[in-house]
C-alpha cells in the first residue's frame, strides 16, 4: 500500500515586513486611524516590542509558539489588533475567561474566544483597557489552544 505524503498545514497569517505607518495611513476612517495609532503606542509600551504586520491587516506584538493536542504547531502574536470595518479587533492569545474581571471594567465591547471587539476607543476606559491588555500579554505565556 502506498503511503500518502504528510502535508503540514501552514498558518496563512504570518509576520511580514510591511511598513506599519504605511498600513496605518491607509485606514480610510480618520477616527479608526487615530484609534489604531493609539493602540500601537499602548501595545508597544505593554509588550516592550516594536509592532510587526501579520498578514495584510493585523498589527502584532511578540510571538508565541503553540501546539494543539493534534500535534499541529504554529506561531502567533502574543497580542495584536486589526482595524476591521465594524470594529477594532483585539487579538489576545489567552482564554478570555482568564481576563473576565478586567473585561468587566473596560466599557462597551463584545468578545469572541480570544478576541475583544471595540467599536471606538472613546467607548472604553483606556486605563482599564491597558490593564486588560497587560494581563492578556502575561497570560499568553501560559495559554495553550
Amino acid at each position: 500500500m502506498k503511503r500518502q505524503p504528510v502535508i503540514k498545514a501552514m498558518n496563512k497569517t504570518i509576520p511580514t515586513d510591511q511598513n506599519i505607518e504605511d498600513f496605518l495611513s491607509s485606514i480610510g476612517d480618520p477616527a479608526q486611524r487615530e484609534d489604531s495609532r493609539v493602540l500601537v503606542g499602548l501595545m508597544s509600551k505593554i509588550a516592550g516590542e516594536q509592532p510587526v504586520m501579520w498578514g495584510a491587516s493585523i498589527i502584532g506584538f511578540g510571538k508565541l509558539r503553540y501546539k494543539y493536542a493534534s500535534g499541529r504547531v504554529g506561531e502567533w502574536m502574543r497580542i495584536g489588533f486589526s482595524p476591521r470595518k465594524d470594529s477594532l479587533t483585539l487579538y489576545l492569545m489567552c482564554d478570555t475567561s482568564k481576563i473576565a474581571p478586567e473585561l468587566a471594567t473596560i466599557g462597551k465591547h463584545k468578545t469572541g474566544k480570544g478576541c475583544v471587539y471595540i467599536k471606538r476607543l472613546a467607548d472604553v476606559s483606556l486605563n482599564n483597557l491597558a490593564n486588560l491588555i497587560h494581563k492578556a500579554y502575561s497570560e499568553a505565556k501560559t495559554h495553550r489552544p
